[in-house]
């Protein structure tokens, strides 16, 4: 029997107010597929999402504004890969 790890992210919705705010975006992300648990900080704007599988971050973009608010999209770190060299400036010479 194979079981698939629960899977959590984390992402800033823009907007948010109020426990009323907080309540829209958690139902809005409760009817996602396979969602077990929504965790709004309101003070961050931080909401995090576990599900029993992978989460869409589409899906969870759309539920959001659904509920009438923006997820800031993340920001994507590119580490530098082994032959980048220290300051990504590869070999000197």
């Amino acid at each position: 029997m194979t079981t698939t790890a629960p899977a959590t992210a984390t992402y800033t919705v823009t907007g948010m107010t109020c426990g009323h705010c907080a309540g829209s975006v958690e139902g809005e992300l409760g009817t996602l597929p396979g969602v077990t648990d929504v965790a709004v900080d309101l003070p961050s704007g931080r909401v995090t999402v576990t599900a029993d599988g992978p989460i869409d971050d589409a899906a969870v973009a759309a539920a959001v504004a659904e509920a009438g608010y923006r997820v800031v999209p993340r920001e994507r770190t590119l580490l530098p890969q082994a032959s980048d060299g220290c300051c990504g400036g590869g070999s000197r010479g």
